[in-house]
């Protein structure tokens, strides 16, 4: 009888590492294994700060890989390529002996704003939108920028600069890379010229010399060392095939992956990513765009991304310190829905994880309007919080439809935000958008890519095709109590700091 063979997928989230197997006959899933059983921790030495120690994410990754040979009781030589998704935009240092320099800036860190806007009006916004079509922002190579100003000691020492997902394939391999669209996540690629951002670089004054290697996006990105194999329990030898940041690989996981294609998440920040076949900008830099896991210079496949900060770590916040203990997500969901649309009167602003991209970094922090102590009890809390974060979707969705981009249809994976029928519908009713839940997840996208890799499918479409619709919501008749309802939360965000609706 022949032996099956597996594919393995991680996702290195901020909030957790997962990892998935995934039979190669069949594309089924056979497990999902979860490190820490809690959340892991953010360190913010400062208001605004958001830190990370990447060696944490490597313990994790392998306490999560033993985790899942033990539950299934495969033989780790059935496995025999493994793929990474990983939080995106987050600052990986490594000295020479690749050892990390620093804890690891990450994506939802605000320290390094200032400078990336003054990049963006000194060098000018036509320059920066048509070679790195963003703002430099709050990109990785700003957060590098900030350590050269602010800890020259530190900057020093550098020899290479990574995201996190390729420090894990480093960890994995011994072998220092990054990819296109990696770099392009961190404003660090030029779109025009295609090759690093030497425009950027000269004027942060970084040393190009920082940047690894190129590696493929998929494909065989380096062989799994004694060292690894003897940690995570995996066979030496076998191919790290597959590597992209969280948002480009849900897309791929939901096999989003050609012009008019979407897909979100609601995890602790919310997504919209949309797959475009030209090179196309925000004119404020509110939504930004990178290269997809399937782009090629002479064949363009951008990822229009919508990101907002503060999304599920509202809800998570709200669950922990608000909701009694032990209550579960479904409860909250079940308590919510004995409230009407509007949550009588009760709005929230999500906006109080770092500076919001959509508002043009702004900060407003989480507001509650309108709370009356004698009226307003948990689940008008619960629902508020759904409402707003669907709202603060629907507000950015606006400025992807001003750019051009079909809504038309989303598609979901079944483990985030969207597995609430209050947040979704919300959603569906003020946008006109489809929304298809499709049974998969990040880090079981990352395991079938690895096979694309590895020669287990043909194509990066045969290898994700699998992926069933499993509920869908669409647009309902009535529509004017969330219409009425939005339109008081966008005027009490108007409210904030000036945020304007521009076109």
């Amino acid at each position: 009888m022949k032996e099956k063979k597996y594919l393995l997928g991680y996702d290195i989230g901020s909030s957790s590492i997962k990892a998935a197997l995934v039979c190669v006959d069949n594309g089924e899933t056979i497990a999902i294994a979860h490190a820490p059983d809690t959340e892991m921790e953010m360190h913010a030495p400062h208001p605004g700060w958001a830190e990370q120690d990447p060696e944490s994410w490597w313990q994790y990754v392998c306490l999560a890989t033993r985790k899942i040979l033990h539950d299934t009781s495969i033989q780790s030589e059935q496995i025999i390529s493994v793929g990474i998704a990983y939080q995106m935009h987050g600052l990986v240092a490594v000295d020479q002996t690749g050892k990390v320099v620093r804890p690891s800036i990450i994506w939802c860190d605000d320290r390094a704003v200032p400078i990336g806007e003054r990049a963006f009006q000194e060098l000018g916004a036509t320059t920066c939108l048509t070679h790195l079509l963003n703002s430099p922002g709050n990109f990785t190579a700003s957060k590098l920028k900030w350590v050269q100003d602010l800890e020259p000691e530190n900057y020093r020492r550098i020899y290479k600069v990574m995201l996190p997902g390729d420090f894990i394939a480093y960890r994995l391999t011994n072998k220092l890379s990054t990819t296109v669209s990696g770099l392009s996540e961190g404003t660090l690629w030029d779109f025009a010229m295609n090759e690093p951002a030497q425009i950027l670089l000269d004027y942060y004054g970084l040393d190009a010399k920082v940047l690894p290697e190129l590696v493929p996006t998929i494909g065989v990105q380096g062989y799994l060392t004694d060292e690894a194999a003897a940690k995570t329990g995996l066979p030496a030898g076998i191919p790290v095939g597959y590597r992209a940041g969280d948002q480009p690989n849900n897309a791929l996981a939901l096999n989003v992956l050609e012009p008019g294609e979407v897909a979100a998440t609601g995890g602790t920040s919310g997504v919209v990513y949309a797959v475009v076949d030209r090179y196309i900008y925000d004119s404020e830099s509110r939504v930004n765009g990178f290269a997809h896991v399937n782009h090629q210079h002479d064949d363009p496949r951008v990822g229009i991304l919508l990101c907002i900060n503060g999304a599920g770590i509202l809800y998570s916040w709200i669950r922990k310190e608000v909701a009694p203990a032990g209550i579960s997500y479904q409860e909250m969901e079940k308590q919510a829905a004995t409230v009407p649309v509007g949550s009588d009167g009760l709005r929230i602003l999500p906006f109080g994880n770092g500076a919001e991209r959509m508002l043009s970094n702004q900060q407003t922090g989480v507001q509650w309007i309108n709370l009356q102590l004698n009226r307003h009890k948990k689940q008008h809390i619960y629902r508020a919080a759904l409402e707003g974060i669907a709202f603060a979707f629907v507000y950015g969705m606006q400025i992807l439809k001003r750019m051009g981009v079909d809504l038309q249809v989303i598609r979901v994976g079944n483990d985030n935000l969207f597995q609430s029928r209050i947040f979704s519908e919300t959603i569906a009713n003020l946008t006109g958008s489809t929304i298809e839940v499709l049974d998969t997840t990040g880090a079981v996208g990352a395991a079938k890519a690895a096979g694309v890799a590895a020669g287990c499918f043909a194509s990066i479409r045969e290898a994700v095709q699998s992926a069933g619709v499993i509920q869908s919501y669409r647009p309902q008749d009535a529509v004017d109590a969330y219409r009425e309802a939005y339109e008081l939360w966008e005027n009490d965000l108007m409210n904030q700091q000036n945020v304007t609706v521009t076109a």
